[in-house]
């Protein structure tokens, strides 16, 4: 907005040309002394001030801090009355401030005297300006209830208030808001942060030039192959605290293995005792535990630690566990099973003694193929053919999103707000966790036609998207953009799952058919890569 003519004092012509490109020079200068001011740069300040011929504040602010801080009323209303560019409904809300302010402080005097001067004030100076008639009304009954009143010893903190109260109805070019110029910064930044597509790593941001990352940011490099599956590997997934990953094979083992300072991997434990192909993994939230469940078998609950089978466990034999995810304490879990060739179908909560906690059950419940829970455990979710179950826990609302073709998986970012579902029309649909949600964001480019194909959140904020694919590739996308950013060749059969490491967002991890798990990194801040 340009200041009117009586409002700032102009510096001399000869100072410079009144803007600069878009801006207003006096504007920039205004704002760059609050800055300083705040700063706690105040001799900068003032010389800055005196050598652009540019205060800070126009008279009319200061005239009316003073004014307010006297408690001259009748003159405090003339300024506002004559501060430009404040619309007739700004100006009597700016005009009821202060009459109000004057109002309480007459009944916090009290005795006779008081209370006559305040009923003249809200009869001749508040009623006529035409506000809400519930706060005259509230101002009414003050008079008997005294609420609200301002005691004498607390006037000059009242006054203060009020003249805050005050500046935030006038316009912007009376009173520089406070952190203006960090927040055009800060805007400024974020708005090119926003646009950069490869951007991945949070500590690469700096003012002394314009925001742009390369793609060697992103994990392109494949560092490392893991080869200590004898099998199809279908399933893989990093801990919370992005110091381990698990893996899970149709060769009826899960290995866990150790990320290490330098990014490389190293073998933990290989798991065994199942007797069939382990189809998922999970994490508990305190990465102290690991659920893994074989194809058609139950659970087993393994000690991270020790790399020892804690507990087997999945409810009743006859039913076959499909999915399971935690709860965010680390001590309940939540499973979808069904029983082959009948209904019910269950999802069953269980302590980790194996006890069942709930049950849902019956012909309403759905043949589950995958299920989370949100990082605040307040909701859960699921998803079964074409429909995408959200239920409030505990014991809440329940809505769904239904998709046109058939869902393979479900994965959720790490704030809980948003997931995605891979689709048998060979696209990823990402849905906003709220019920508003209409129209999911869609990502396209990869192949998927007959297998389970899994993809996750990944990178700085969860920004990007990544996923396996039919054709033996890793698919990466960022977020608003349907089409790949990258995509990474190495494997030489189907990829069917892909992780993005929690802590360390310049590694990322595919499982393949054939037989290994490849590690990709990105450049890390000052690194250049070959």
């Amino acid at each position: 907005m340009d200041l009117p003519e009586s409002s700032v004092s102009r510096a001399d012509e000869g100072r410079g040309p009144r803007r600069v490109g878009p801006v207003d020079r006096e504007e920039l200068v205004r704002v760059i002394e609050q800055s300083l001011y705040s700063l706690g740069y105040r001799r900068a300040a003032t010389a800055l001030e005196a050598e652009s011929g540019v205060p800070l504040y126009p008279p009319e602010h200061d005239r009316l801090l003073l004014d307010v801080m006297a408690g001259r009323w009748d003159a405090c209303a003339e300024t506002v009355r004559s501060v430009a560019g404040v619309g007739d409904a700004d100006r009597a809300v700016a005009e009821f401030l202060l009459w109000r302010g004057h109002y309480l402080e007459l009944l916090g005097t009290g005795g006779d005297a008081g209370l006559r001067r305040a009923r003249e004030v809200l009869r001749r100076r508040i009623a006529p300006l035409g506000v809400d008639r519930r706060c005259v009304h509230w101002l009414a009954c003050a008079m008997v209830s005294c609420e609200g009143a301002v005691a004498p010893e607390a006037v000059v903190g009242w006054r203060i208030a009020v003249f805050l109260d005050l500046v935030e109805v006038l316009p912007p070019w009376f009173h520089v808001p406070s952190g203006r110029l960090e927040h055009l910064v800060e805007s400024a930044v974020t708005k090119q942060v926003a646009s950069c597509i490869y951007h991945n790593l949070p500590d690469e941001i700096t003012l002394f030039q314009d925001h742009k990352c390369h793609e060697q940011h992103i994990p392109s490099k494949c560092a490392q192959i893991l080869c200590g599956h004898n099998n199809e590997v279908w399933f893989v997934r990093f801990s919370n605290n992005g110091d381990y990953l698990a893996s899970s094979s149709s060769d009826c083992t899960a290995i866990i293995w150790k990320v290490e300072k330098d990014d490389t991997l190293t073998k933990k434990h290989c798991l065994q005792g199942h007797q069939k192909p382990i189809s998922f993994v999970a994490w508990s939230p305190n990465d102290r535990m690991l659920l893994t469940c074989g194809t058609g078998e139950s659970l087993k609950l393994w000690n991270v630690a020790t790399g020892e089978c804690n507990l087997k466990f999945g409810g009743s034999v006859d039913y076959i566990i499909s999915s399971c995810a935690w709860f965010p304490n680390s001590e309940k879990i939540v499973c979808a099973s069904s029983k082959p060739g009948s209904s019910p179908n269950r999802i069953f909560t269980c302590d980790l003694e194996g006890r069942e906690l709930e049950v849902w059950a019956g012909d309403r419940i759905p043949k589950v193929s995958d299920l989370a829970v949100t990082p605040d455990g307040r909701h859960l979710i699921f998803v079964s053919c074409n429909d995408i179950w959200i239920r409030e826990l505990p014991k809440g609302r329940e809505w769904r999103f239904r998709e046109k073709q058939a869902i393979s998986s479900l994965s959720l970012s790490g704030d809980g707000q948003s997931l995605i579902v891979n689709l048998n029309s060979q696209e990823i649909h990402l849905w906003k966790i709220n019920e508003k949600s209409t129209v999911p964001e869609k990502f396209k480019g990869h192949k998927q036609e007959k297998f389970v194909i899994r993809s996750c959140f990944g990178g700085s904020n969860s920004l990007f998207i990544a996923s396996g694919s039919e054709d033996s590739q890793v698919y990466i996308w960022k977020r608003f953009l349907e089409t790949p950013i990258k995509v990474l060749h190495g494997h030489t059969m189907i990829v069917n799952c892909v992780s993005w490491n929690p802590a360390r967002p310049h590694m990322l991890a595919s499982a393949s058919d054939d037989r290994t798990v490849r590690i990709w990194l990105a450049c890390k801040t000052g690194s250049t890569c070959s």
